[in-house]
């Protein structure tokens, strides 16, 4: 049998949108990635928000052709019967549904697991909530924030003289995301010895926590409540940024013993390296301040891509704090394609994200910005999947069903 090498990876893998702005949206971005087909559902008076979000170029929201890029995009109203059942006959022959909703609004809608699963037992439901589908919190409001901060990602993020603060991008729901992403790959795969599908449920706040290291058994088993340290994790030196001769920062990591001992090399001062104070882990971690001084004073000396370049040649892990003039500007985000350029029906050239990860074989792709035009594909999808005629689809426009 001949490879064809254009397949996508998640080719014939049919997932079914509902929400709207980040978490859920975020996962079905991926699976488009990576040739899944991706249809986006929206009420017909009701766009998602993610469509306006972000700054604009010519009255176009710049968010959205990255967020729902590869999808196809679809009206359907859910609160009314009539779309629900529309909705269900889908399901026959779909593997996935991403629903972001409070819990309780599928089965509100008559679409809960249960009943949709009797029509597909191989359906996958991915179920992301601030709180997730169980426990006293489950009907509760929970956007990525509040995830952040119950998570115990706010408390720790910022310095110690200051209000906790945010970490400048969505992370929570970013984080929800990919779990829930990683979720569903596992159901699909678990799916192909059962044939059965499953519910993948993500709560924002626990998708923070599972990063949060040793947050929990640092508390119980030593006493110590992680706080706001700025720049530095408690007990792990040298990692800092610096200032340098040409009044910017650089950031150096090298706080395992080869690499700090490589550093010390670089600033040419390899006694440093077996000072007592400086010599182990925890040595460092307890002098801390002093050795971010001693640091500094060298960065100061020179410019900044001076410096880095003496990193480099000692293997230092190192770098620039970026803007996206240096993304753009930069080699190596070019040669490893992760600013892609798509043409845009309004606005031209669009650049985005590339895809991540590269896989060697069947990379993921983008064909094309996320649908400018609500309901862009509902013949597409309602003619050809659903086999309804031009005459019934204007029934459904009529009655605001699509």
């Amino acid at each position: 049998m001949t490879e064809n090498p254009d397949r996508l990876p998640l080719e014939g893998v049919r997932v079914l949108e509902l929400g709207s702005l980040l978490a859920g949206p975020f996962s079905g971005r991926l699976f488009a990635d990576f040739g899944a087909e991706v249809i986006k559902i929206e009420p017909p008076d009701k766009q998602d928000p993610m469509r306006n979000w972000g700054k604009e170029k010519d009255g176009v929201g710049l968010w959205w052709p990255i967020q729902s890029r590869n999808k196809k995009s679809i009206t359907l109203n859910l609160r009314e019967e009539k779309g629900q059942q529309i909705l269900r006959e889908m399901v026959k022959d779909s593997d996935i549904i991403i629903e972001n909703f409070r819990p309780g609004t599928m089965e509100k809608w008559n679409l809960s697991y249960e009943a949709l699963s009797e029509i597909n037992p191989k359906l996958i439901m991915m179920r992301t909530s601030g709180f997730g589908q169980t426990g006293p919190y489950k009907h509760r409001a929970g956007f990525g924030s509040v995830g952040e901060a119950m998570g115990g990602l706010r408390n720790i993020t910022g310095y110690q003289d200051r209000a906790p603060t945010r970490i400048g991008i969505s992370i929570g729901d970013t984080l929800a995301a990919l779990f829930a992403t990683i979720g569903c790959l596992v159901a699909l795969h678990e799916r192909e010895q059962s044939g059965k599908g499953q519910v993948v449920d993500t709560a924002l706040y626990e998708s923070v926590f599972s990063v949060m290291e040793s947050l929990i058994p640092d508390y119980l088993l030593a006493g110590y409540v992680r706080e706001r340290m700025g720049n530095i994790l408690p007990g792990v030196a040298p990692s800092n940024i610096y200032f340098t001769k040409d009044e910017t920062y650089i950031v150096i990591g090298a706080n395992a013993d080869g690499v700090f001992r490589r550093l010390c090399e670089a600033m040419d001062q390899p006694e440093l390296a077996d000072d007592e104070r400086f010599a182990t882990h925890h040595a460092r971690g307890r002098n801390m301040k002093e050795l971010d001084l001693l640091i500094e004073e060298w960065t100061k000396s020179l410019p900044a891509r001076e410096a880095l370049i003496k990193l480099e040649e000692k293997g230092v892990p190192s770098g620039m704090i970026y803007t996206a003039k240096e993304i753009v500007e930069d080699p190596h985000y070019q040669e490893r394609e992760m600013i892609l350029k798509v043409d845009h029906p309004e606005l031209g050239e669009f650049p985005m994200p590339g895809i991540v990860p590269k896989l060697s074989r069947t990379p993921g792709k983008v064909n094309h910005p996320g649908p400018e035009k609500l309901g862009k594909h509902n013949e597409e999808i309602y003619s050809n999947l659903l086999g309804f005629t031009n005459t019934e689809l204007k029934g459904l426009r009529s009655t605001n069903i699509i």
